[in-house]
């Protein structure tokens, strides 16, 4: 197979290169699959540097998050029958994901939801299910509520603005330029405002009904504590994470006066400690996949294809010059020659047609070709 193998830490994403692999050896729990499509995060970009909290031992493949097609089942399973077939089209995470082959165990799989592509799913195995129990498991979304959701053209950002939608809620979305501001109404919010402005809470208080505030604030940034003057009595402010920067100290007071919770999300926690709520995350997600109320994130005014654009995408995403998900298409190796072989048959047909075309024949006593004889007819 080819990946990008870590044999020794990099400064950055341009240090990373792809290089030819022995094929991933499964362990007996694990399937097999082909990967179309992996999809970038912000702690690759920490992992490769070795600054993650889970850091495998060298060497290891980098990447995460993928989709493509199983071709090979657990034989711990073999005989007992396994959740997925040879040929299923899955999405999900393991390590390795920036490779042409991965393995990965069943809870680490997910079925390609109906009428969706590898492009699309590659990036839905983080972002949706921390998003929805975010809102909904942990803040009692309900119609109705207003949501603010920040750096809402992000990968979570937009996964929450849609299930909030969805869902039934009003969405206000903060984000830094007018593009992104513009790609968070295109996937549903009903208002947006630039949290660089000074007065972006006050702005936001307007924005409801008779200026009580937002029933929930879903904040991957760390706007914490502003966010504590445009919150309405009851409200609960929901902590993602801190792509901000640092991590913040908030005067309790606040949390007292305006009768608000404050609640943490760590998704990656639930198979430890709450398990059974895995399954009704997805559950509920896949009938918003299957009904198109929620759609894939993806970042489409650059294309990447091929895993030699992994470093360029990693690098967009760490500058924050991308929105959604930064997605890569892994063409399966021989799919370029396979293309190459049925393009050079295609061009010998012509070639032979072109040839025969100008094959001299006896036509009424004079020899000519039939292209000429087929132009003369149609004189």
């Amino acid at each position: 197979m080819r990946g990008i193998q870590i044999q020794q830490y990099v400064s950055g994403p341009l240090d990373l290169t792809v290089s030819t692999l022995p094929q991933p050896n499964p362990t007996p729990d694990q399937y097999t699959i082909a990967i179309h499509a992996t999809a970038t995060n912000f702690f690759d970009l920490l992992q490769i540097r070795g600054k993650y909290q889970h850091q495998p031992p060298l060497p290891w493949v980098a990447g995460s998050e993928f989709s493509g097609v199983v071709t090979a089942t657990p034989s711990a399973l073999a005989g007992k029958g396994s959740k997925y077939s040879i040929g299923d089209k899955v999405f999900g995470a393991a390590q390795g994901g920036y490779a042409t082959h991965v393995c990965a165990k069943e809870a680490q799989l997910k079925p390609v939801p109906k009428g969706w592509g590898f492009f699309e799913a590659a990036g839905l195995f983080v972002t949706m299910p921390t998003s929805y129990a975010g809102l909904v498991t942990r803040c009692n979304l309900k119609a109705g509520d207003w949501v603010l959701v920040h750096a809402a053209a992000g990968g979570v950002g937009l996964a929450a603005v849609q299930i909030a939608k969805a869902l039934g809620a009003t969405v206000v979305a903060t984000a830094g330029t007018a593009h992104k501001r513009a790609v968070a109404k295109r996937f549903g919010a009903d208002y947006t405002v630039d949290y660089g402005a000074e007065d972006w809470p006050l702005q936001v208080k307007k924005l409801t009904p008779k200026g009580r505030g937002v029933d929930i604030v879903y904040d991957p940034v760390g706007l914490v504590d502003k966010s504590t003057k445009c919150i309405a009595w009851n409200g609960r402010l929901l902590v993602v994470g801190f792509t901000g920067g640092p991590i913040e100290k908030v005067a309790t007071n606040k949390m007292l006066l305006k009768n608000i919770s404050v609640v943490g999300l760590h998704w990656g926690a639930y198979s430890i400690n709450e398990p059974e709520m895995i399954d009704q995350v997805w559950d509920e997600l896949f009938k918003l996949f299957e009904a198109r109320k929620v759609v894939g994130t993806n970042y489409t005014d650059k294309e990447y294809v091929g895993l030699e654009d992994v470093p360029e995408a990693l690098r967009a995403l760490g500058s924050r010059d991308t929105w959604g998900k930064v997605v890569v298409k892994v063409p399966q190796e021989g799919a370029m020659s396979s293309h190459f072989t049925v393009n050079w048959a295609n061009a010998s047909v012509l070639l032979f047609r072109e040839l025969l075309s100008l094959s001299p024949i006896v036509s009424n006593g004079i020899m000519r070709t039939p292209r000429e004889i087929q132009h003369k007819a149609a004189l």
